[in-house]
Parts: C-alpha cells; sequence; structure tokens
C-alpha cells in the first residue's frame, strides 16, 4: 500500500463474518431504497449501499476505510479498480455529488427516472462485487 492509500485505508485482516455482514447491511440499504416511494430517499439509500459495497470490497482486501474527507471518493476509486470499471466512479462520483449539493447547497431534486437508473447501477455493482469473493 502507498503512503497516499495509508491516509485513507488501514491494513486490517477482517474475519468472514465481519466480510459478509458489510455485503448484508450494503443489501439492507439497497432494499430500503427499492422500496421506498420517495425519489430522494431512494437515491440516498442507494448510495449508500454503494458506499458500503465499497468498504466491503476493501475489507475482503485486508483495508479499512478511515473516515476522513475525501474517503467516499477513495472508496469508489479502490471499487472502480477492483472491478475494472471506470463507470463506477464516474457514476458513483455523479451520485456522491448531488448527495453532497443536497446536503450542502440548495438542495438537489432526484427525478424518478433517475432514482431508477442509480438503484439499477448499484444493484448490478453490489451483485458484481459478490461474485468476486
Amino acid at each position: 500500500m502507498t503512503a497516499a492509500e495509508r491516509e485513507f485505508f488501514q491494513p486490517f485482516k477482517f474475519a468472514a463474518e465481519e466480510i459478509r455482514q458489510r455485503f448484508r447491511n450494503a443489501h439492507r440499504d439497497l432494499e430500503i431504497a427499492e422500496k421506498d416511494p420517495f425519489p430522494e430517499v431512494r437515491f440516498t439509500y442507494a448510495f449508500q449501499a454503494l458506499i458500503k459495497t465499497g468498504m466491503a470490497l476493501c475489507a475482503q482486501e485486508g483495508r479499512k476505510v478511515r473516515s476522513l474527507p475525501g474517503h467516499h471518493v477513495k472508496i469508489l476509486e479502490r471499487m472502480s479498480e477492483i472491478l475494472a470499471d471506470s463507470d463506477i466512479l464516474v457514476f458513483g462520483n455523479s451520485m456522491r455529488m448531488k448527495r453532497n449539493q443536497d446536503l450542502y447547497g440548495a438542495g438537489e431534486l432526484i427525478s424518478e427516472k433517475e432514482s431508477g437508473e442509480y438503484l439499477v447501477f448499484v444493484r448490478k455493482v453490489l451483485k458484481r462485487a459478490e461474485e468476486r469473493k
């Protein structure tokens, strides 16, 4: 692990059950996203499921994520590398920026169509991540 990676990731040996629990947590958030009628709630939980999926993948690699400013970007970058899919970084970053704008800006309206597209994307990423095990 490079010095830059050590800023955001700490070497850590996770037990198999801890890794399974991280994937279960991602599934739980995705299920909430799929069932809720509000696009903003679906979007928020889909984003959380994506980040939790990335944390589970990092755990499989023996990396514990450090909670620092910018760590979501690093999780998305690492997940994109692990699954060899640059779309994860592109779509994930788009979700992250929308979430930030909603939290810190004037609010970001998430459409029904957008929330549906993000749900499909996160579902596929979670499935690929679990198949990698």
